[in-house]
C-alpha cells in the first residue's frame, strides 16, 4: 500500500497546491559536477548502449574504493560488487536469489514497502519485529524469539526508514550473533549511510563472521540527490553476489549506462562533500522538529535519514491515514501515514512521517501553513473520536 499512498498524497498535493513533505526526494539536484559527468558521458557515447551486466568496471571499482575508504572493507570489484537499478532492485534481486518458498524473513517494521513485495515475490514469509516509539529500538529478545527452523534471513535497514533510528554497535553485534548462531543470511539496506546525525553508522558486514553471510545494499539516490537516476549496488562474498546477479539479470538486465559513469565520479568526491550531506540536513531536521512540536505534534527526533516520525494523537486524531487525507485541505501540507509501512497497522496507526530533504524556505512555508491552518484545532466533526 505504500506506493499507492504516495501516489494518492502526491495527487492531493497537486490538486490542493500543498507543500509536499510526503515522498522522500530532494527539491534540489545534487552536485553540478556529477550532473555534468552524466551529460558528458552521454555526449561522448559512453554507456548509451548496453553496459556490462554487472555494471561498468569504473563504477564497480568506485564502489569497492568507497567501502574501503569509509569502512575498511577489501572488496574485489569484479566478483563482489554488482550494480543495480537502484537499491530497490538490489533488494528484490537479493530476496529472489536467496529465498526459497516458505523461508521466513525477519524484518523490522515499519519498513520500506518494497520489502513486503520482494519477500512475497520470492515466496517467503515475512516475520515482523516491531520498532516502537519513542526510540524505535530493536527488541533483540523479540528477534531471538522470532527465529524458527524456517528462518532464512534477517532484512536489516539502518539508518532506518521511516523512523530515523540508527542501530547501535551493541544492537548490531547482538543481531550478528543471532545470525551466526542460527546460520542466517543478512540483507542490509544502508542507503542512508551518510545521513547520520546522532551515533555512527556501522555496516553489519564489518562484524566478525558476517562477511560470508551479508549482502550490503546502497545507492547514489540519497547520498548524491539524484533519485531519478536509479543507480544502486549490492556487495558481498562472490557466492552471494553471483546469486543476486543471477536474479537481477532477469529484472532489468542493465540500466543507466551514462549515469553509472557519473556515479563513479561522484563516489570519489572529497570527504568535505560527504560531511556536507549530514551537516546540511541537520539544521533542517532541527528546524522542522521544533516547528512540528510547536504545531502540537508529538515528535520523535530522528538520529538519521531525512524523515521525521510524529504522532497525531495530541491533535485529536487517532488515525494517521485520515489525518494525512485531511491535512492538505485544512493546511495545504502533505505528509505520509506510517501505518502503510506496518503489518501490525495498529502499532503505527497514529504515526505520520514528514520529509525534511527540502530547502529551508519550503520547510518554513509548510510550518507557516500548519500554523495558519491550525493543525492543533483537531479533526473536523466527522473524524473526531467517539
Amino acid at each position: 500500500m505504500g506506493t499507492t499512498i504516495f501516489a494518492e498524497m502526491s495527487a492531493l498535493a497537486a490538486a490542493t497546491g500543498s507543500v509536499n513533505l510526503g515522498q522522500g526526494f530532494p527539491d534540489k539536484d545534487g552536485p553540478r559536477e556529477v550532473a555534468e559527468a552524466a551529460a558528458n558521458a552521454i555526449l561522448a557515447g559512453r554507456g548509451n548502449q548496453y553496459p556490462p551486466g554487472p555494471g561498468i568496471p569504473e563504477l564497480r571499482q568506485a564502489v569497492a574504493a568507497h567501502q574501503k575508504r569509509f569502512y575498511g572493507l577489501d572488496l574485489n570489484p569484479d566478483a563482489e560488487v554488482l550494480v543495480t537499478a537502484g537499491a530497490t532492485e538490489a533488494i528484490a534481486a537479493a530476496l529472489l536469489a536467496l529465498l526459497e518458498p516458505g523461508d521466513e524473513v525477519i524484518a523490522f517494521e515499519p519498513y520500506y514497502d518494497s520489502y513486503a513485495a520482494g519477500i512475497a515475490m520470492a515466496g517467503g514469509v515475512r516475520v515482523p519485529v516491531t520498532l516502537r516509539p519513542p526510540g524505535f529500538r530493536p527488541d533483540l529478545a523479540a528477534v531471538r524469539a522470532a527465529v524458527t527452523s524456517r528462518t532464512r534471513l534477517i532484512l536489516l535497514n539502518t539508518p532506518h526508514n521511516p523512523t530515523g533510528a540508527v542501530f547501535t554497535p551493541a544492537e548490531l553485534a547482538e543481531l550478528a550473533a543471532i545470525a551466526r548462531e542460527h546460520d542466517l543470511l543478512v540483507v542490509s539496506d544502508e542507503v542512508y549511510e551518510h545521513m547520520v546525525f546522532d551515533g555512527t553508522h556501522v555496516p553489519i558486514v564489518t562484524l566478525p563472521g558476517m562477511a560470508e553471510r551479508t549482502v550490503t545494499i546502497s545507492s547514489a539516490a540519497k547520498t548524491f540527490s539524484f533519485t531519478g537516476w536509479k543507480i544502486g549496488w549490492a556487495t558481498g562474498s562472490p557466492d552471494l553476489v553471483t546469486a543476486v546477479k543471477t536474479a537481477k539479470q532477469f529484472l532489468t538486465y542493465v540500466s543507466g549506462g551514462p549515469f553509472q559513469y557519473a556515479v563513479a565520479e561522484a563516489l570519489s568526491l572529497p570527504d568535505s562533500y560527504y560531511h556536507s550531506v549530514s551537516a546540511g540536513l541537520l539544521p533542517r531536521r532541527d528546524f522542522l522538529c521544533a516547528g512540528l512540536a510547536e504545531a502540537g505534534f508529538e515528535v520523535y527526533r530522528p538520529a538519521g535519514t531525512y524523515f521525521i516520525t510524529t504522532d497525531v494523537r495530541p491533535l485529536g486524531y487517532d488515525d494517521g491515514l485520515q489525518f494525512c487525507r485531511d491535512l492538505p485541505h485544512r493546511c495545504g501540507v502533505v505528509a505520509v501515514p506510517n501505518s502503510v509501512f506496518y503489518d501490525n497497522r495498529e502499532a503505527g496507526r497514529s504515526q505520520v512521517r514528514f520529509a525534511f530533504c527540502k530547502q529551508e524556505p519550503v520547510l518554513a512555508e509548510a510550518l507557516a501553513r500548519l500554523a495558519r491552518g491550525d493543525a492543533a484545532a483537531g479533526p473536523p466533526p466527522e473524524h473526531r473520536r467517539a
